[in-house]
């Protein structure tokens, strides 16, 4: 504005009342250069500057620079990486005369127009959804161990959906995609990812060839799946951020749980409490938006999709031992030396033989999870094996199995238990666990006569239902006989014979 008013008094004086620009720069203040300069219609002329200063040092040092960083691109890695006290150091000693600051000058304005110019992106509701996972630490019934934290950002509303894996794989991604689906209530048009291999089998020549079961999943939640490039994780920079944002906020201090599926309610929990306070710079909160944001979602399929992996033929060793993944698992003794179908899930692994179908809780490569009662038929016959898997048999049995093999080993030898035990095992696998635990608990004897007992209260379970009576027979009633009956005949046949 004092511009403004110094022009056109410098006008009014001049042009309108004739007087000399001598006398109106003298007036003013000014000089005679910026009085005819502001005659010309120079707003603002300000300082008037020269051309733009030679750096002739620069000049000739510059092209030899670029030449240093080309030949030695190929040789650096992110920790022994150039620096301007290197190159300044290889000048100098092929003859340059330049200084350090020169060299660092030139190699910080080299950096600057050589980053990456981000695009501000617009999302719509539904539109757009990032998926990632991340490494995290917990503390599960007393131990420490690592962990990995699947996130699903919906990007319109910030709403995220979480969930704690024991292994970074695909049935634990899939599971994830399943899980976050049936929690938002609803599908986005769009996923973006990292390459990970879960999803992406290999990068070919003009795209991505996904793996089978991620194309399968895709298809099934008709959501396109769209993939950052190579080496770039800022193309989903909103997961990212907020993945970190979720280890801080809700996982440090490092949490305790029972399991990871308890963890990850608690966890999902927080998160959900946490977008009903946390605002935007418009004063909506997460929740509000991802109310919006619901009705434009796909809706989701009836039927959940089955992600697990599958692994058919599998054989089952002679010892009925199955090796999936590097694990090993027990399957029950009348599958040995046939095959199995293996499905691998997140947490879970099944094997299917035929109709029949055992479940194991998954454990990781160089780990076993062997269920002895998957050996009950053989343990029946070899007592000495028996005594060697009991302490880990026994306890999974649970009571009163438990209160029995207590009472024969305070009883008996180690040796003479297991062969009294191991006729309850054969009852257990000819009737199965839950009759004899019911007929334990209702038999009161001696440990000793356990076994006797035990066969007899199992009997009438075994035949009932079995004896076809004729149609002619069944108005008799026959009383059953009794050891007193016994004793009256035998009391006749002496007094005979007397």
């Amino acid at each position: 504005m004092l511009e403004m008013a110094r022009v056109q008094m410098i006008q009014t004086l001049v042009l309108r009342e004739g007087e000399s620009i001598r006398s109106t720069a003298r007036r003013l203040g000014v000089s005679r250069n910026t009085v005819r300069a502001y005659l010309r219609g120079a707003v603002e002329p300000g300082r008037r500057r020269g051309s733009a200063r030679r750096r002739p040092v620069l000049e000739a040092v510059g092209p030899r620079i670029d030449a240093l960083l080309e030949e030695w691109s190929q040789r650096t890695t992110a920790k022994q990486r150039i620096t301007g006290t290197r190159v300044h150091r290889a000048l100098v000693a092929e003859g340059y005369a330049v200084g350090i600051t020169t060299v660092r000058t030139y190699l910080r304005e080299k950096r600057r127009a050589a980053q990456e110019v981000y695009v501000p992106l617009v999302y719509a509701p539904g539109e757009v959804a990032q998926v990632d996972f991340f490494e995290v630490a917990v503390d599960v019934d007393g131990q420490r161990q690592k962990a990995w934290m699947f996130v699903m950002r919906l990007m319109y509303s910030g709403a995220d959906f979480v969930r704690l894996y024991a292994h970074c794989d695909q049935p634990s991604f899939l599971d994830g995609h399943v899980r976050g689906f049936a929690h938002v209530g609803g599908v986005p048009r769009r996923m973006v990812y990292d390459n990970l291999k879960p999803a992406v089998q290999r990068i070919v020549k003009g795209g991505r060839e996904l793996s089978r079961l991620f194309a399968a999943c895709a298809a099934h939640y008709c959501f396109e799946p769209c993939f950052a490039r190579p080496g770039e994780g800022h193309d989903k920079g909103g997961v990212e951020g907020r993945g970190k944002g979720i280890r801080l906020q809700h996982l440090t201090p490092i949490p305790e749980g029972e399991s990871l599926a308890a963890l990850s309610e608690e966890l999902q929990r927080r998160v959900d409490v946490m977008a009903s306070a946390t605002q935007n710079r418009t004063g909506r909160t997460v929740a509000e938006r991802f109310a919006e944001e619901k009705a434009h979602l796909l809706p989701v399929p009836a039927r959940a999709f089955d992600g697990r992996r599958t692994h058919p033929g599998v054989e089952v060793s002679s010892k009925s031992l199955v090796r999936v993944e590097g694990a090993v698992y027990s399957v029950p003794s009348r599958w040995a030396r046939g095959t199995v179908t293996a499905l691998v899930g997140p947490e879970t692994v099944t094997f299917v033989y035929g109709k029949a179908s055992v479940t194991h809780r998954r454990v990781g490569r160089g780990q076993e999870n062997i269920d002895y009662r998957h050996h009950l038929r053989e343990l029946a016959r070899k007592p000495q094996a028996l005594r060697q898997v009991a302490d880990v048999l026994i306890p999974s049995l649970g009571p009163p199995f438990t209160r029995l093999w207590a009472e024969l080993l305070e009883r008996m030898a180690p040796l003479d238990a297991a062969r009294s035990f191991a006729k309850v095992l054969h009852y257990v696998d000819e009737h199965g666990q839950e009759a004899v635990r019911q007929a334990l608990w209702a038999l009161s004897c001696e440990p000793d006569h356990v076994c006797l007992r035990l066969g007899l209260a199992l009997r009438p379970q075994e035949q009932a239902g079995t004896v076809a009576v004729p149609e002619s027979l069944r108005g008799y009633d026959v009383p059953a006989a009794r050891a007193a009956d016994f004793d009256s005949l035998l009391g006749c046949a002496a007094g005979a014979a007397s």
